[in-house]
């Protein structure tokens, strides 16, 4: 009785002390993106807040990749090059 009594505490408090982890889900928007529409159609490098979206909206990059009108977009040489800069791996779908 007493170690099913102790074993419980125990729990309770590693629940109480642990961190709790929040996951908030990402709003899958390309109109996001457009923070780096100069650095992807020229050749300015991207704004803080460029990379600051892509990295926001990775998730999201695959099913950018698979409508054809965001494509040639995400999928250009320099949106790569963006993504490189950003420190944000291009995604593999």
């Amino acid at each position: 009785m007493k170690a099913a009594y102790l074993m419980m505490v125990c729990t309770v408090l590693v629940l109480l002390v642990a961190k709790p982890q929040v996951t908030m889900a990402v709003t899958c928007s390309p109109v996001q993106l457009s923070a780096c529409v100069s650095a992807i159609t020229s050749s300015t490098p991207p704004s803080q807040l460029c990379c600051s979206k892509i990295k926001e909206q990775k998730p999201c990059l695959c099913a950018y990749l698979k409508n054809p009108n965001l494509k040639k977009f995400v999928d250009s040489p320099n949106a790569r090059k963006v993504a490189n800069t950003c420190k944000t791996p291009y995604p593999k779908c």
